[in-house]
């Protein structure tokens, strides 16, 4: 793909960017590819026939025809920049950027604003590429670290679901939440509110699916996001001694019965 654009034309820029740089910077197996350019969508359509360009952002979905799940469909999306946030989740205007380093400045976290630039693909296989990385997303990588693009509370007032997907990121890669950013969280925990249950869902099978799933839920509820996902939950917080006739349960009568759920 990336040797297609190089083909058409020396001022395409094109750059994989967000968590499949993250995960190659990890030795991890990245679940989907993500590029950024500042091609149009109609001239990308031009290159790569066989796409196809249905949304807001601008994002062509190129069909490749691979066997491996994780590169059947190839997203290139431009450039772009974000308008205000009226509803929490939405931008209320999209528009082209200039810049590789704007459209970095507009995500979430840290290690997802990274980018890669392939520079060349030699004839012996090897690849030369430089790494753009304005928010020092490598370094939070290192000290794993979740930590917002700038302004915290900007990035969760634009994107209320991101509250819940520090989260997420912290429980999948065991990594900690940035002080900062953790404090922007409890401030607008509130504005989980604002997000539908279907995407709340969607977070929360993916925090408990995996292997630090009782972390996740003690992480919610410490950030005081879990009265607005499983507020059943949140009730047992400070409620003892209801186990203590149950001798299969007699190691845990001291829990909590928040803390004997996680268990």
């Amino acid at each position: 793909i990336i040797q297609r654009f190089k083909d058409s034309s020396k001022n395409y820029e094109v750059y994989l960017v967000g968590g499949c740089v993250r995960d190659l910077l990890l030795n991890r197996q990245p679940k989907d590819w993500d590029f950024t350019t500042n091609v149009s969508p109609q001239e990308i359509q031009k290159i790569f026939p066989n796409s196809f360009y249905e949304n807001q952002f601008g994002t062509v979905s190129i069909v490749t025809n691979s066997l491996d799940e994780s590169l059947k469909i190839i997203e290139i999306t431009p450039f772009r920049l974000e308008g205000e946030y009226s509803d929490k989740r939405h931008p209320d205007e999209i528009k082209i950027a200039s810049s590789l380093i704007d459209d970095l400045s507009r995500r979430d976290f840290t290690i997802n604003a990274i980018a890669l630039e392939i520079k060349e693909i030699k004839k012996d296989g090897e690849i030369d590429y430089k790494i753009i990385d304005p928010f020092d997303g490598q370094k939070d990588l290192k000290n794993k670290l979740i930590k917002a693009v700038g302004d915290p509370q900007k990035r969760f007032n634009e994107d209320a679901l991101r509250l819940m997907r520090a989260v997420r990121l912290a429980v999948q890669l065991n990594f900690k939440i940035e002080e900062e950013t953790k404090k922007a969280i409890i401030k607008l925990a509130d504005n989980l509110k604002f997000v539908s249950q279907e995407r709340l869902r969607d977070e929360l099978i993916k925090i408990i699916m995996g292997e630090n799933a009782a972390l996740g839920i003690e992480m919610l509820h410490n950030l005081k996001l879990l009265p607005y996902i499983i507020k059943e939950l949140e009730e047992g917080v400070d409620v003892i001694g209801v186990t203590k006739k149950l001798k299969s349960h007699i190691k845990y009568e001291s829990l909590t019965v928040f803390e004997h759920s996680l268990k």
